[in-house]
């Protein structure tokens, strides 16, 4: 499955490439995809959805089918909360939880859902 992703430190996307997925990347939010598509976002602030994530979901949401979001543990309740969030408002799966750039353990278990 395609994969969308945003990513600001690099822990995205040191995922995705370890993945080796076919991947776009959101810089502006004014990307699109017109085919299925897991997201793969970090939490900014302090549990937000970045807003190029926003800006890029709402003219891109139809093919949205699940959320891998990377979070910091030392945020506390804050912790990918960006993934919550986005799987409440457009009634997908947050799929997986990742602390930073994530383990080897966590790139299987993430592969194997993508398949």
């Amino acid at each position: 499955m395609k994969v969308v992703y945003a990513s600001r430190t690099g822990n995205v996307e040191s995922i995705v490439n370890r993945l080796g997925a076919d991947a776009l990347k959101i810089e502006s939010g004014n990307e699109t995809c017109s085919e299925d598509y897991v997201l793969f976002t970090y939490t900014d602030g302090y549990g937000d959805i970045p807003s190029e994530v926003e800006d890029f979901l709402s003219a891109n949401s139809d093919h949205l089918k699940g959320v891998v979001v990377s979070g910091d543990t030392g945020y506390g309740e804050a912790y990918c909360q960006a993934g919550d969030k986005i799987s409440e408002m457009y009634g997908v799966e947050c799929l997986y939880k990742v602390e930073n750039d994530g383990t080897d353990e966590d790139i299987e278990k993430i592969s194997n859902l993508l398949k």
